[in-house]
């Protein structure tokens, strides 16, 4: 009995035994087959460190690879608490160096944490400071390579580019709208430390970091600058409160240019306020276009043939009735009987008031929305606006009227241009966009090419010269005689659009616009310049926002390499104009027969004979009466 006992307990104690060796098996089969790699995972991360290495964003370039925005290599200051031995010493050290509290840098070098990022006075240091760091000699303390993104010309196109925030982030225009594309992915030096985290000598491994994409743009930085120095004259001469200028392809919708003020330093976001950082005005601002609008109405009319600019007359005695409402020229007393061409050139609001009746509410809405008005563009740019148009089912007479010459709804500056490009390039509304193509940071070689898209075509080809012709005759003609450049042939209109707040009209308060474009025959460029409430000047577009766009066009034709031209309109001088004439061809003539062809014009000249055998400029091309007109004789 008592053997059995014993037996018994021993045969117990074996299978115990033998149960919690097989638990053992099991629980080690476990670990190694199916729990290694996360056992494995959280003990590396015991013993390993990294020490990050920032990479470089991407470079944004213009057109012509002209580099827009880069980087600048700066360094960083990261401790690793736990191999630094005298941390008072560290932290009065490091806060002495920085110029920042004692206990704030002591948090830092004390914190339980594998590795700690001084931020963000550890962030973007100088040379100097750097060096001061590194003779201190500490343990446990490390500068780090990073990137600081710079805008080499400050402030041009400076709500294109946008800017980026201290940890090298997207936070406005192209920085934010591409940032997956401009960041590149991040390295580091890792090492493996003991258990009091001091690093192990021969486990350093550097993972280097990879730059992000490059961007190349639609910008043409020399237009660029060509229209951020007219913004910068017509504040200084006119004080408005805001301006701004967009320079576009029409037969792509490649942005050529783009800026408006108030501006701001990319490089030094920080020192703005909110309001001016963030609003695009191109993009983001809405108000009444006034008369640019009309090219929209004229368009309209002419596709539907309500219309025609030749033989159809309207008298304008001043003003026009609708619907009890009474709709003023700004002409007082009127302009009489005009051709429909000549209330384009005059820019008639009761004219146009005439030609939005000869379409209806359906028709003309149906235009303006298939222009891609009441809806964003598409552009890729943050923070684009829509503006507002009458709902069509409410619409009555007057608001049939006042839509028809750009009053009572309201416009973005790029919805403008867009759909005036769609009026002149032959009726397609084309995307407007910034970016032309993606390319790989070290080769630069092409990764993708964007390409233009048409969502529609509005008007033919034969309503669309139409439209190119009647503007043309605008500038030669009209109230944009101010935008002419002599040998060459501008298109365009001017506009004149009286703002409201709070539901009220402001008095003597005026955006003031003009559309121009050139060749008229076969645009090349569109510029829509708009200046807000200029002072001390007549509040007409024609008056203030034409000759800004003329400079424009006239810095475009160097820039873009346009031809002059011989067989435009000539333009209708008044007496207060500069007057131009065509230089005949006086080459083969005698001297006698020559200075009788050239008497408008001042007469040098050269050689010996009676015999001109070369003029200087070339005849064909209309020349400034008064100027010097080089002949060579022999």
């Amino acid at each position: 009995m008592f053997f059995s006992t014993i037996h018994e307990r021993i045969r117990f104690i074996f299978l115990i035994s033998i149960i919690i060796l097989i638990a053992i098996i099991i629980k080690v089969f476990y670990i190694q087959v199916f729990a290694y790699d996360k056992l494995s995972s959280l003990a590396e991360n015991l013993w390993s460190r990294e020490l990050p290495i920032k990479a470089d964003r991407g470079l944004i370039v213009d057109r012509n690879g002209e580099i827009l925005a880069t980087n600048v290599t700066t360094v960083s200051l990261v401790v690793v608490p736990g191999q630094i031995d005298d941390a008072k010493a560290v932290a009065q050290d490091l806060s002495a160096i920085l110029g920042t509290d004692y206990q704030d840098m002591l948090k830092h070098v004390t914190k339980s944490t594998s590795i700690e990022r001084v931020h963000p006075e550890g962030r973007g240091l100088s040379f100097d400071i750097a060096q001061k760091i590194d003779e201190l000699g500490y343990d446990g303390v490390y500068l780090l390579k990073e990137s600081k993104r710079y805008y080499p010309y400050e402030d041009v196109l400076s709500h294109v580019l946008g800017y980026v925030g201290i940890d090298n982030q997207g936070l406005s225009g192209i920085e934010l709208y591409y940032d997956e594309y401009l960041t590149g992915a991040d390295g580091a030096i890792k090492y493996f430390s003991d258990g009091k985290g001091n690093k192990l000598e021969l486990t350093e491994i550097y993972e280097a970091p990879t730059s992000g994409i490059t961007l190349k743009l639609t910008i043409d930085i020399n237009l660029q600058l060509a229209i951020e120095n007219e913004l910068d004259n017509a504040l200084d001469r006119y004080n408005p409160e805001r301006g701004l200028i967009v320079a576009m392809d029409p037969d792509t919708g490649e942005v050529l240019a783009m800026a408006s003020r108030p501006n701001f330093n990319s490089n030094h976001y920080q020192d703005y306020k909110t309001e001016v950082i963030n609003r695009n005005l191109p993009i983001w601002m809405t108000y009444e276009p006034g008369s640019t609008f009309k090219i929209i109405t004229l368009s309209a009319a002419l596709e539907e043939k309500t219309i025609n600019l030749f033989e159809d007359t309207f008298t304008d005695g001043g003003a026009i009735e609708v619907d009890g409402a009474v709709i003023h020229c700004w002409k007082s007393g009127g302009h009489g009987v005009q051709t429909m061409l000549e209330v384009v050139e005059n820019s008639c609001n009761p004219g146009f008031v005439r030609i939005g009746q000869t379409l209806g509410v359906d028709k003309l809405m149906s235009y303006i929305e298939a222009y891609g008005f009441g809806a964003k563009t598409g552009i890729d740019l943050n923070g684009e606006a829509t503006g507002i148009l009458f709902d069509k089912e409410k619409m009555g007479p007057v608001e049939l009227a006042t839509t028809s010459f750009g009053q009572g709804i309201s416009v973005t500056p790029i919805g403008q241009i867009r759909a005036v490009s769609a009026a002149i390039n032959g009726g397609y509304l084309y995307t407007p966009y910034i970016v032309d193509s993606y390319l790989e940071s070290e080769t630069n070689s092409l990764i993708k090419k964007v390409h233009s898209q048409s969502t529609a075509q509005v008007i033919s080809e034969e309503t669309s010269s139409l439209v190119r012709y009647a503007l043309e005759s605008v500038v030669a003609n009209g109230s944009g005689k101010n935008a002419y450049i002599e040998n060459y042939r501008v298109g365009g209109k001017t506009g004149t659009a009286q703002k409201v707040e709070n539901g009220k009209y402001l008095d003597g308060n005026y955006i003031l616009s003009f559309m121009g474009f050139m060749p008229a025959n076969d645009p090349e460029i569109i510029v829509y310049v708009a200046i807000d409430n200029p002072k001390g000047v007549t509040q007409y577009g024609g008056v203030v926002s034409a000759p800004i766009a003329r400079n424009v066009l006239l810095s475009a034709i160097d820039i873009l390499n346009i031809k002059p031209s011989d067989d435009g309109m000539p333009k209708e001088y008044t007496w207060l104009d500069k007057k131009y004439s065509i230089l005949p061809n006086v080459v083969g003539m005698s001297k006698k027969e020559a200075t009788k062809a050239l008497k408008n014009f001042k007469i040098e000249y050269s050689g010996v004979g009676d015999t001109v055998l070369y003029m200087s400029p070339k005849a064909g091309y209309y020349v400034k009466e008064g100027e010097s007109i080089m002949l060579l004789l022999g």
